[in-house]
């Protein structure tokens, strides 16, 4: 049998904060390794792109191949490989790459810190949503935002 997978240190720290209470609105970005939560320190980050290392962070913590999150994000393989290279992603990139970060930190709100039952859920069509994939839907923000008005439904119990 194999052994429990150990969660990583940001996925502890956002899960310690989920169940203390204390989960603010940015606290996704514990899931990229970043520790500031308020907003336009983030944004810096974002407008001079995230370096690469968060890419790999978060494809750790929510444990997704770097594959799977390269096309997430729309990021294609060989500007992926220069990233590695250069170290830091594009601004626009690490937007996407955050936004993919807020819906899983959102379905992992809903499931209560469990991750395998978050990137479950994520990865299934859901009637509410036609029939879509969540995590797909993170491609744009319209799409992402619904995914989060569902999760916010779902938390409250409101019929889909």
């Amino acid at each position: 049998m194999a052994a429990p997978v150990k969660n990583s240190a940001d996925l502890t720290i956002f899960q310690s904060a989920l169940r203390a209470g204390r989960l603010g609105p940015y606290a996704y970005v514990a899931l990229l390794g970043l520790r500031q939560y308020d907003p336009l320190t983030i944004d810096a980050h974002v407008r001079k792109g995230f370096a690469y290392s968060a890419f790999e962070r978060f494809a750790k913590n929510v444990e997704l191949p770097a594959v799977r999150l390269a096309e997430l994000t729309g990021i294609p393989a060989r500007t992926l490989a220069r990233r590695k290279e250069e170290g830091r992603l594009a601004p626009e990139e690490s937007d996407r790459l955050a936004r993919v970060s807020r819906l899983f930190a959102r379905a992992l709100e809903l499931f209560e810190g469990d991750t395998v039952g978050a990137r479950d859920w994520l990865s299934r069509p859901q009637s509410a949503l036609g029939q879509r994939i969540p995590i797909e839907l993170a491609a744009t923000d319209i799409g992402a935002q619904e995914v989060e008005r569902l999760v916010g439904r779902l938390e409250y119990g409101i019929p889909t």
